[in-house]
Parts: C-alpha cells; sequence; structure tokens
C-alpha cells in the first residue's frame, strides 16, 4: 500500500503553504512554533495520536471548527511562517 504525507503545498512562487490538507504532524514537527496558535483554538494537536494521521481539516472538524473558523485558521498559520502579523 503506497502512503504519502501531504506536507506543504508549493506556490508557483515556490513558497511553502499551509492548506486544509497539510499533515498535521508534519506541520507542527517541521513548525514547532505554530504550536500556540493551535492551542489558542483549543486544540493539543502536539500531544494527540491522531495528528500523526489527521490534516488540519480534519483536526479542525474534530474540535468542532466551522468552515470559516478553519480557513480563518489557516490564513492565519499561512501569515505566522510568512513573518506577517496576525490581524
Amino acid at each position: 500500500m503506497k502512503t504519502s504525507i501531504k506536507l506543504f503545498k508549493l506556490t508557483k512562487m515556490k513558497k511553502l503553504k499551509i492548506t486544509r490538507e497539510t499533515n498535521m504532524q508534519a506541520l507542527l514537527f517541521h513548525k514547532p512554533e505554530l504550536a500556540g496558535m493551535f492551542l489558542q483554538s483549543g486544540m493539543g494537536c502536539m500531544g494527540c495520536p491522531m495528528a500523526q494521521m489527521e490534516t488540519v481539516e480534519d483536526g479542525c472538524r474534530a474540535h468542532g471548527m466551522t468552515e470559516k473558523q478553519i480557513d480563518k485558521l489557516v490564513e492565519k498559520l499561512n501569515q505566522r511562517i510568512e513573518g506577517k502579523k496576525k490581524k
């Protein structure tokens, strides 16, 4: 069985971009500074065994987030890795 973990989507400009499909464990392994943002959203992903298999979207849905909340979190995560201030 073939398995693959989608870590980041590369945009045309070769910038890292977090998407709803980004694997949670891989994201936190490579960008541990984002853990606080998940905690603020009510998600303790760093210690959760499900993070190994879940995407950002899966984790958000499991914690009852709406589509709008998921989109906002993904946007804030990308702003953080790009060095921009959160709105």
